[in-house]
């Protein structure tokens, strides 16, 4: 249309231009795909989906964030909500409670509340099924629930693959948390020293200084046991013939038969060896946590270590002299820089909770598999708002891959063999891909670029797609295209996933403070098409459309037409026959036309 300009305006201001074929939206999404979530806060789901299936929508995501109004909703209720999807044609998911899945709280990490997470996991899994019995009905879990977690840097500003702003630590053993920044200390000198020290430099200080601490308290006992030893060598090298000999012949020590001076040496040689005993007991106890947490080149040294400490103390447990040497250098080897095998008991949260998550999900996947079959639900983790743990693509793909491993080890164990039960843990465990949760990394300083990049890492996982919008700081949900969330790049970057995906609309802070239905507004915002043979015109271009016939002057049939020139000339002024607000009849009888 031509730029005509007076009085320093253009009509391009003022008017958009109607619809044209030649000049059609970039449509992603299509109407179809788009679903709808009840109240999360309501337990009647049955009047929630009644009320959203009149914005005509296919798809109603029965949502039960909260574990209480879950447990609110009655089975027959769920059943019904069936009954009604078969009626009306609508496919129907279930947001699952959130809930720790992990077992890690603020606190510290409790394999009981793991336990009773994965009881929960799976009572819902269970409970799914009411809802679509014939089918494969996707239920969302979030990956983590109220943790915070570990910030990379973006991208763009590190220098290593991994570098990091900060880590929330894990003990793996105790399960204590610790949050470990970038630290800067001045240490004296000719020349006051100033030392950066990174949050993977603190993480490892802080192993390793554990580790010293803990072997130096055994190395007291040990040289405790050293010095009582040395001073008394030659009195209980003496008497350690008879004790043998007592022990073989009489199969026990008595030692009312000993002479003043050989009750003195004895007595040496037992607090010496229970001060060994104490340190055996310590070194076995550290040996094992090194073993159970050390990697595998880590473990391939301790069992050398092992073997040569069984050599030094084989038939000699009564011999004190052997006993410590041997265990001055067990403990030696144990504290080397050289060949380090020093655990580490303290790692970032996401490398711990990835594992138990794991456990948690694919014990639940499994369970609802042995009961279901291939009918069992979709087990789908969402990652939750940007900034707890286990919330990027990469995250919630090493969740998704360490679950299934999780569910094909539980089905081996069973007798499936392991190519049936990696075909069903890809089938019944994938991701739930929420565009808003992950735009929040843009607070992080994250780029538009780098946020999408996250996307691309999930995409072989995703199975469903929660649409919510925001400006990347507070977890608000909008409708679509009324933040900044870049849903048509990473639309692009799921590909086939996406446009297979349910997409359900998340607009609950649109709900609270404007009171209507998103449904219309996230369709003009995604540019869906108007008709379902997914071509042109699009929901964007509805005002083009209205504006349509008259380029710019009106719609075709305004309102006021039927108002001033409807059937019957009904509604004409009274001194035009007509019968308007207030008139007695028309210009023919006198009476107004029925």
């Amino acid at each position: 249309m031509a730029e005509y300009k007076k009085g320093g305006y253009k009509i391009s201001d003022i008017y958009q231009g109607g619809y044209s074929s030649l000049n059609p939206s970039n449509s992603y999404i299509t109407t179809g795909s788009l679903g709808m979530t009840t109240d999360p806060r309501v337990a009647n789901v049955l009047q929630e989906v009644s009320t959203k299936l009149s914005t005509g929508v296919k798809q109603i995501e029965i949502t039960a964030v909260s574990p209480e109004v879950f447990d609110s909703m009655p089975k027959q209720q769920l059943k019904e909500v069936n009954r009604l999807a078969k009626l009306t044609g609508i496919d129907v998911s279930l947001h699952g409670p959130v809930i720790n899945i992990s077992g890690i709280n603020q606190q510290g990490f409790s394999e009981s509340e793991r336990e009773a997470a994965e009881r929960r996991v799976t009572d819902t899994l269970l409970r799914a099924k009411e809802l679509n019995p014939e089918g494969n009905i996707p239920v969302t879990f979030h990956s983590s629930e109220g943790i915070p977690g570990s910030q990379l840097l973006p991208p763009s500003k590190r220098k290593e693959k991994e570098e990091y702003q900060r880590i929330i630590a894990v003990n793996r053993e105790s399960g204590k948390l610790a949050a470990l920044e970038p630290e800067i200390k001045y240490y004296p000198g000719e020349k006051i020293e100033e030392k950066n020290f990174t949050p993977e430099k603190r993480i490892k200080i802080l192993n390793d200084s554990e580790w010293d601490n803990s072997l130096n308290q055994v190395f007291f006992n040990q040289e405790r046991a050293k010095e009582i030893l040395g001073k008394n060598q030659v009195q209980i090298q003496h008497i350690l013939k008879e004790l043998n000999q007592m022990q073989e012949t009489q199969g026990k020590i008595d030692p009312r038969v000993f002479s003043p001076e050989q009750i003195q040496a004895y007595n040496n040689l037992t607090t010496a060896q229970n001060y060994l005993q104490d340190v055996r007991q310590q070194v076995n106890d550290f040996f094992s946590k090194a073993y159970e947490f050390g990697d595998e080149r880590q473990k391939e040294i301790l069992k050398a270590y092992s073997e040569d400490f069984r050599k030094k103390i084989e038939g000699k447990n009564i011999n004190p002299f052997a006993q410590a040497e041997a265990l001055q250098e067990l403990i030696n080897q144990m504290r080397s820089q050289k060949l380090n095998v020093t655990p580490n008991m303290w790692v970032p949260i996401e490398e711990f909770s990835i594992g138990k998550s794991a456990q948690t999900f694919g014990n639940a996947a499994f369970e609802s598999y042995k009961k279901f079959g291939e009918q069992a639900p979709l087990l789908v983790i969402e990652n939750p708002p940007a900034g707890f743990a286990l919330s990027t693509g990469e995250d919630i793909k090493n969740v998704v891959e360490a679950s299934r491993k999780q569910f094909i080890e539980q089905a081996k164990k069973e007798g499936i063999s392991e190519s049936q039960a990696k075909k069903e843990a890809e089938k019944l465990i994938g991701a739930t891909w929420d565009v808003g949760h992950i735009n929040m990394l843009r607070k992080h300083g994250y780029s538009e670029e780098e946020i999408v990049g996250e996307t691309k890492k999930i995409a072989p996982y995703v199975k469903h797609i929660h649409l919510s919008d925001n400006f990347g700081f507070e977890h608000t949900e909008l409708p679509m295209g009324m933040g900044n969330v870049p849903l048509k790049k990473m639309m692009e970057k799921l590909g086939e996933k996406g446009v297979e995906s349910k997409k359900i609309i998340e607009a609950a802070h649109w709900w609270q403070h404007f009171k209507t239905p998103p449904f219309q507004e996230v369709l003009e915002g995604v540019g869906s098409p108007v008709y379902s043979m997914k071509m042109a015109p699009y929901w964007n271009q509805t005002t083009g459309l209205q504006e349509g016939y008259f380029s710019g002057y009106g719609q075709t049939l305004p309102q006021i037409n039927y108002e001033t020139f409807g059937a019957g000339f009904s509604q004409l002024p009274q001194e035009l026959g007509g019968q308007m607000p207030g008139a007695r009849g028309n210009r023919m009888s006198g009476r107004p036309m029925e």
